[in-house]
């Protein structure tokens, strides 16, 4: 698990305008980790983590979009079902609110990542290892951010 920049990207609502941001992070050459695309009457919303946060900053720069940036939890989980439950049980034993979450999708038997929102994300982290630095049940594996290594 790790705490990872994510930003957020103001879209228009109009054909072409997501081929056009994905378009310049892959020509950048930016791995998304992960990412989400919801829509309101006003606007879409793309929220992506990426592999090189400070990569990514600078290509969204060059798209002239409103982008806002937060720190994110992301999960390395086994992509089993329930394995996203049990994430979630322990933060709400916790008493951690969820704002939002979103996952990637895992080859079967293989290991998906999920991205919370949460209100205090170092506690979070506190509650989701053990003295190892993993999960009890599902051994999540820990990383630091490529920026901190």
């Amino acid at each position: 698990m790790e705490l990872i920049r994510q930003f957020s990207v103001f879209l228009v609502n109009k054909p072409g305008v997501l081929a056009q941001v994905t378009k310049t992070i892959a020509q950048a050459k930016i791995n998304i980790l992960a990412m989400t695309m919801t829509d309101t009457s006003e606007h879409g919303v793309l929220r992506l983590v990426g592999e090189d946060p400070e990569h990514l900053r600078g290509a969204l720069a060059g798209l002239n979009l409103p982008t806002t940036e937060t720190d994110v939890l992301m999960v390395t989980m086994a992509n089993k079902a329930g394995a996203l439950a049990e994430v979630c049980q322990k933060l709400a034993d916790a008493h951690i609110n969820i704002a939002y979450a979103y996952c990637t999708t895992g080859a079967s038997g293989g290991r998906t990542k999920g991205v919370f929102k949460v209100a205090d994300p170092k506690k979070a982290m506190k509650v989701l290892k053990d003295k190892h630095g993993h999960t009890k049940e599902s051994k999540l594996k820990v990383h630091r951010p490529a920026v901190l290594r």
